[in-house]
């Protein structure tokens, strides 16, 4: 059921107040030392972040898409490595279960989940699997008493050196092709026979890991199944164009941190005798700064509200993500260019975002992937009004 205003608008406070209080202050020491303390960890436990789109039942807030995005402007003021810890738990992770769980599983795993007690890795990308997510080699062979022998790789996998449970997508019919006879599987992540890869040196985003991960003839129960056999393709799909309006406002919320430090940066830079934020040239970076992430913002909300009302929003979700994700790194640089050469040095903000966002364009669907996704639904829809 959604929150009355006045409700959602205390905790979005409340999230606001432990970004600037508790998040922000932390940011430097997290890019640091590639790793979020866990007292910050608990803070977001707490606030019952881990579980924000899981239902009450759970422990979780149950927020729909529309309050969801809300608090995802607020939290990703902050670095976005911070949401990206709990980021598999609301979305593709938690999802996935809640969706396609039976009640046992449900039962099992998602009060966990929601807690923040098990940390959840959703493993699809593969070696040679990329943005053709169907193109899957990892395979599940079912034996004969039902159980199931998992094997295979997966790659740049958020949390695959920590995770407590694996949502693993794997080809349960070896004689498919494409999206058919794809499964999903929930392995625990103390499961004999997987081999966890160090994490990767990445551009930006430190404190969140991806790494490897090898399943070598793993052996798991007839009820890691997760939803239908041969139908786990559709399960992922349907919970990835929500995950798309997440990544909107993901970007949002880190393009409206960057339009403020350029913006205060602006204010008391001074050159020729006067802040810069008098000059003209600078004023233009900063508005369309600002009309492009409202434009962006906008969307998001949109696409938020349609989800809620039970529309398909697969266009509108590609639209969100693709938008919000060109638009932060357009944002990003801008806000580098007005802070000059301080903002070229590792000790400045600006810098560290300008890294950080530019994964946007690519996990989640690439840019590219949303362009063809988009244009698709245009075709199909012209053809279908002729």
């Amino acid at each position: 059921m959604p929150l009355d205003a006045e409700s959602l608008n205390q905790f979005t406070a409340t999230v606001a107040r432990f970004v600037r209080e508790r998040l922000i202050p932390a940011e430097a020491r997290v890019a640091e030392e590639d790793r979020i303390p866990p007292e910050l960890l608990r803070g977001m436990g707490e606030l019952g972040l881990f579980g924000m789109t899981l239902p009450e039942k759970f422990g979780g807030l149950a927020l729909n898409a529309s309050e969801e995005v809300r608090v995802v402007f607020e939290l990703c003021y902050a670095a976005p490595a911070f949401r990206g810890y709990l980021g598999a738990n609301n979305g593709l992770g938690g999802r996935a279960i809640l969706v396609g769980g039976s009640e046992a599983q449900k039962d099992r795993y998602l009060p966990r989940v929601a807690s923040g007690e098990l940390v959840t890795a959703f493993a699809l990308t593969e070696p040679e699997t990329g943005s053709d997510a169907a193109a899957l080699s990892t395979k599940a062979l079912r034996r004969p008493d039902g159980s199931w022998v998992l094997s295979g790789r997966k790659t740049f996998i958020t949390h695959a050196d920590i995770a407590d449970l694996f949502i693993v997508v794997a080809r349960s019919d070896p004689q498919s092709t494409g999206g058919k006879g794809v499964s999903v599987f929930l392995v625990p992540g103390d499961t004999p026979g997987i081999a966890r890869g160090k994490p990767e040196k990445k551009m930006g985003q430190q404190g969140t890991h991806v790494a490897e991960l090898a399943f070598n003839d793993c052996s798991l129960p007839a009820d890691a199944l997760l939803g239908v056999e041969g139908r786990g393709f559709e399960l992922t799909m349907q919970g990835i164009d929500r995950s798309r309006l997440h990544m909107g406002a993901i970007c949002v919320g880190v393009a409206t941190r960057l339009i403020d430090e350029m913006l205060k940066y602006a204010l008391e830079r001074r050159q020729f005798g006067k802040a810069i934020a008098e000059f003209q040239l600078v004023q233009a970076m900063l508005a369309d700064s600002q009309a492009e992430m409202s434009a962006a913002r906008a969307m998001v909300i949109q696409g938020a509200a349609a989800c809620d009302a039970g529309e398909n929003i697969s266009m509108d979700a590609s639209c969100c993500k693709m938008f919000a994700s060109e638009m932060v790194g357009r944002v990003a640089d801008r806000a580098v260019q007005v802070f000059g050469g301080t903002g070229y040095m590792q000790e400045s903000v600006v810098e560290r975002l300008y890294r950080d966002v530019r994964v946007f364009r690519i996990y989640e669907g690439t840019t590219q992937i949303q362009q063809v996704t988009i244009a698709k639904h245009l075709i199909r829809r012209a053809q279908a009004q002729q």
